[in-house]
């Protein structure tokens, strides 16, 4: 009696198991899937995402070094067709949106030469700012591709 209820023990926990794998399973959308491999969008429309933390008192000091740095190298770059600036004023958080013709040309860029403007960069805020170290920290990139 005691290795029966044993037995049935195990074939409901074994039993709940399946049901909550198919229910799992069964809330994929192939969609989603089949949409996950960027690698496929190399001929489409890329956006780069950064988010910065910009506190608020060196916030024009910031606007004016992406304009006298990143506007004039951006411009220049193959595959470049804007961005767009947005600031966060309860996060102290800035969005940077950097639109690309397609992620190839956006890749194509050495990581070298946007390592050399991001130091052009610092050492502008550092001089108008008159501190030893750049105030603003990369919290987050990433890439966005339109869906529709």
């Amino acid at each position: 009696m005691k290795t029966n209820n044993k037995i049935k023990k195990k074939i409901q926990s074994f039993s709940f198991l399946l049901i909550c794998l198919f229910i799992l399973l069964s809330q994929s959308n192939s969609q989603i899937l089949s949409a996950l491999p960027m690698d496929k969008y190399q001929g489409e429309h890329v956006t780069e995402e950064l988010r910065l933390l910009i506190p608020y008192k060196f916030k024009e000091a910031w606007i004016k070094a992406e304009k006298e740095v990143w506007d004039p190298w951006l411009s220049i770059q193959d595959g470049y067709l804007g961005r767009k600036i947005f600031w966060n004023k309860e996060k102290e958080e800035a969005l940077i949106l950097v639109n690309w013709k397609n992620k190839r040309l956006w890749k194509s860029i050495s990581i070298k030469e946007v390592n050399e403007i991001q130091k052009k960069f610092e050492e502008n805020v550092k001089t108008s700012l008159n501190v030893d170290a750049n105030p603003f920290k990369l919290i987050y990139e990433a890439e966005l591709v339109e869906q529709v």
